[in-house]
């Protein structure tokens, strides 16, 4: 038979247990339901109600907690998108200077990026030396153009 309550206390505890639940199994949601049990667990110490309205304030708080969520989550993706990506580093090499340090045949050579040599393709040959600008980033390979002259 079920219990006409459940103690506000009851609602406490299981806010932790769920609370402690999102560690192992992140999935981002379970903490929106502890935070609607832990709710319900003050609700409880304050008004003393029936399980139904226990329960009704529970499903209800899960909604608000969850909309909070989204908006929380929403606005941390992005602050998320200003930083650097994650595992996408070659993005930061879109605009670098560097210069070829072989004559490009075919298109292809290698250039100078700081202390690395790369892998290159440019629309044109060019000659050692050239100073190059990186246009993008294709696998391994640096897409370059010849870096126009400052006036």
């Amino acid at each position: 038979m079920w219990p006409a309550t459940v103690t506000p206390w009851a609602w406490a505890v299981a806010a932790v247990i769920i609370a402690f639940l999102e560690l192992p199994v992140p999935g981002s949601y379970l903490i929106w339901i502890a935070c609607a049990a832990g709710l319900t667990a003050l609700a409880g110490f304050v008004i003393g109600w029936s399980l139904s309205a226990q329960l009704t304030f529970f499903v209800v708080a899960c909604i608000g907690t969850f909309i909070a969520g989204y908006f929380v989550y929403r606005q941390l993706d992005q602050r998320g998108r200003e930083t650097e990506p994650v595992n996408r580093r070659d993005i930061n090499l879109v605009g670098a200077s560097a210069t070829a340090t072989e004559a490009f045949a075919n298109g292809q050579g290698r250039v100078r990026l700081g202390d690395s040599l790369w892998l290159a393709e440019c629309a044109e040959d060019l000659a050692a030396g050239t100073p190059v600008v990186v246009r993008a980033v294709k696998g391994t390979t640096l897409i370059v153009a010849r870096r126009a002259h400052a006036a």
